[in-house]
């Protein structure tokens, strides 16, 4: 009788340990149309959260005559994107663990697709920095989801979904950059419609999410930080906040790179299709390096060298810029770029940089919050020292001295150092 009841307990009991295990992996396994609808959808998200950036900065001259922007005005619009990504970023994650990421992405793609096709049209400088923040909301909120959406989906592939969303990423920069201006002529000439075109491949977008949303397909694992974890007091690290700064000093330099880099060009005699295809030189040196920099970075106990050698690109590609901007232009294109991959570099150290999964993400929250805020001001000051100076000398020797504390923060950042440890 006992041997019957212990019979009974085992068979009773033997389905807990998968019944116990399995939503933490495969609660239910999604459709295989499922699956190939995320991936698709992965590819094409990560195609516009760069193109309503990159496209204005090759047409940003015409939108300034065209709407009649001061050059601060202008710098303030190359300071929008940070600040959004700051304060629009910020509330992804609650926003996700109300609707679901896949309900949220849809909702940023359809945000962008709104905000590009209003902007062109709307006929005011004030309207068109309040359209450019509404798209720019939906990048930020797609910009912190698609890491939570590839590792929910693709726990065992995250390496490969992700090189695949970041070369997506850098495509959409780079094309974007480069092809904004014959676009804009094949249109008529029309700056509205050069900008405006770049609606349609968001709202393109939107589609594969639609059938994610309505049928509230289950993923492979839940939402990566959504279980409880012990805060820390991170602000108490050093280590921490050299991060932060490391990362809000790398951001100034994409943004303004993304945001001027075309004027600096065309103000020195450059085409105007020309200086768009230079850029998009720059943003595309992201595509190979982006691989190759956090597999070297991993390796080393100390990343400090590579924060060195990619500082040393930065000043090399600025005092070009200064001396004989027009003449060595594709040179300093590439400098560039190989300095602006900074930001994958910053990304690698953040996982290095704490032990456990939840320090992972306080400090990534910490790190990329604080230093998207500390970006802001670049761009805008960038703007108001052009017109105040009348030229490019003053502005490109502000870059060149921001990238020393860029250096010295990334240096100390690239310790051998553990956050947990400090914060405590």
């Amino acid at each position: 009788m006992m041997g019957l009841m212990a019979e009974e307990t085992r068979t009773v009991r033997k389905p807990a340990v998968p019944e116990t295990s399995t939503p933490l992996t495969t609660p239910t396994a999604p459709p295989a149309w499922a699956v190939r609808l995320v991936i698709v959808g992965i590819v094409l998200a990560a195609l516009n959260l760069r193109p309503a950036i990159t496209s204005l900065g090759a047409l940003l001259e015409e939108v300034r005559d065209g709407l009649g922007m001061s050059g601060g005005v202008a710098g303030l619009l190359t300071s929008v994107p940070p600040l959004c990504f700051a304060v629009f970023g910020a509330t992804a994650p609650r926003l996700a663990r109300r609707f679901g990421p896949g309900a949220v992405v849809c909702a940023g793609m359809t945000a962008i697709t709104a905000g590009l096709l209003i902007r062109p049209y709307i006929g005011s400088t004030a309207g068109f920095l309040a359209a450019s923040a509404l798209a720019l909301m939906g990048i930020a909120l797609s910009n912190v989801l698609m890491p939570v959406i590839v590792k929910r989906w693709f726990p065992d592939r995250v390496g490969s979904m992700t090189g695949l969303y970041s070369m997506a990423l850098a495509l959409g920069t780079a094309v974007a950059a480069a092809v904004a201006v014959p676009v804009t002529g094949a249109l008529g000439g029309h700056w509205q419609s050069g900008l405006a075109v770049w609606a349609v491949l968001a709202g393109i977008a939107v589609l594969p999410w639609l059938p994610l949303v309505r049928e509230r397909v289950p993923a492979p694992v839940p939402v990566p930080g959504a279980e409880a974890g012990p805060r820390l007091r991170i602000a108490r690290s050093r280590t921490a906040w050299a991060l932060a700064v490391f990362f809000g000093l790398q951001a100034t330099a994409a943004y303004i790179t993304m945001g001027w880099m075309p004027q600096i060009f065309r103000d020195a005699g450059v085409p105007a299709g020309t200086a768009g295809v230079l850029l998009a030189v720059t943003m595309v040196m992201g595509v190979p390096l982006a691989f190759v920099i956090p597999r070297v970075a991993s390796r080393l106990p100390h990343q400090g060298p590579i924060v060195l050698v990619l500082g040393a690109c930065g000043l090399a590609g600025y005092a070009g810029l200064y001396l004989a901007p027009a003449t060595g232009a594709w040179a300093w294109a590439v400098l560039l770029g190989i300095a602006n991959c900074a930001f994958p570099l910053a990304l690698t150290m953040v996982g290095m940089r704490a032990r456990t999964g939840p320090g992972v993400a306080q400090l990534s929250a910490f790190a990329q919050s604080t230093g998207y805020l500390l970006s802001i001001p670049g761009p805008l000051l960038v703007g108001v020292l052009y017109q105040r100076s009348g030229g490019w000398g003053v502005p490109i020797a502000l870059m060149a001295a921001l990238m020393l504390p860029q250096m010295a923060v990334g240096f100390l950042a690239g310790r051998d150092r553990i956050v947990e440890d400090e914060a405590h």
